[in-house]
């Protein structure tokens, strides 16, 4: 049985001790009402590692640098791009959809890597939409066709006459297995009337780019770049079409795929950044923040279409999910319609 504990000692001390008793708790309220409140964390505070998941040099490996570039200042902290190329990128931006939601990994990702993969797979390793949360759509840029300058073959319909002529003795490099450039080359070759062309699959654009200009392969389809443009110009290559449904504006005098007979063959890519799904909230809107800021800068826009690709200025984390979303159901019939597989 619990008995009440009472002091009874005089009236005239108990009403003392109360009153000091009062008084106290008062004044401990307050201490803690003045306190200053915890400092909330500061992000970031901490260099960010940026994956890219395709080598050097290549198109989603610029634009990466070039966000990380204009977004730093911006973010105030640091960005470290980190190359990670393999199975058409699916490897590395499987390892980002495992990696701690904290903020300090995102993902440079493409329409390879959240549109193609999972649905040319039989088993895909992530879902592009539930697995990650994208910061924004940084730019599209459209895939185009290649030849090495020693190859007879001045437009599309020359190189289909050219390849028809010599069944098995021609193939092309993508940036690998998967890749929106290996769709590009199969849609190519299915709209030609079923071509007889080899599949030689890079690490990256920059490894297939290097080994195009060296005549290792007589043809390639790459996403328009800086690279690639700066070779035509120089004559170590050549772009028979942009594949996109208007002329790019860093290379007028190129036609485009629909202009040379070819109308079905658009391919355009996107690049994105992500980071895992569950980052903290306050680490997407910083992120977000910063890349508005960014694409404010008007160098930011002409440096995106010096390489060929065209800013999309104003996708967030909401607008960005919808697009890839649409995305995903654009191109599932497609790809299917292909018969298109990632191995």
């Amino acid at each position: 049985m619990l008995v009440a504990y009472q002091w009874r000692g005089p009236p005239a001390v108990r009403r003392r001790d109360a009153l000091a008793i009062a008084i106290g708790a008062a004044a401990l309220a307050l201490a803690f009402a003045s306190a200053p409140a915890p400092a909330q964390e500061k992000y970031p505070d901490r260099p960010i590692r940026l994956v890219v998941p395709f080598a050097p040099g290549g198109e989603t490996d610029i634009i990466g640098r070039l966000w990380a570039q204009k977004v730093t200042p911006h973010l105030g902290g640091s960005i470290v791009i980190e190359n990670r190329p393999g199975g058409g990128g699916s490897v590395a931006t499987a390892e980002v959809a495992r990696a701690k939601p904290d903020g300090y990994t995102l993902l440079s990702g493409t329409t390879s890597t959240h549109v193609v993969n999972p649905v040319a797979t039989s088993n895909p390793t992530y879902d592009p939409v539930r697995d990650f949360t994208p910061i924004a759509v940084v730019s599209t840029t459209p895939t185009s066709m290649l030849v090495h300058p020693a190859i007879p073959a001045n437009d599309l319909r020359e190189l289909v006459s050219l390849v028809k002529a010599n069944p098995g003795k021609y193939s092309y490099g993508s940036a690998g297995h998967g890749t929106m450039t290996n769709l590009t080359g199969e849609l190519f070759k299915l709209l030609a009337g079923g071509l007889d062309l080899v599949h030689v699959p890079y690490k990256g654009g920059g490894p297939a780019l290097q080994d195009l200009v060296a005549g290792h392969i007589a043809v390639a389809t790459m996403i328009l770049s800086t690279s690639v443009i700066g070779h035509h110009r120089a004559g170590r290559l050549r772009i028979l079409a942009v594949n996109s449904e208007a002329r790019v504006k860093a290379a007028p005098d190129i036609p485009t795929a629909t202009e040379s007979g070819m109308p079905g063959l658009n391919v355009v890519v996107f690049n994105a950044i992500f980071a895992p799904a569950g980052t903290p909230a306050t680490a997407i809107e910083a992120l977000s923040q910063a890349t508005a800021k960014a694409k404010a800068d008007e160098t930011f826009a002409r440096d995106l279409e010096y390489g060929g690709a065209e800013m999309v200025a104003d996708s967030n984390p909401e607008s960005a999910s919808r697009f890839i979303r649409d995305e995903v159901a654009r191109w599932a019939p497609i790809i299917k319609a292909t018969g298109f597989k990632v191995e």
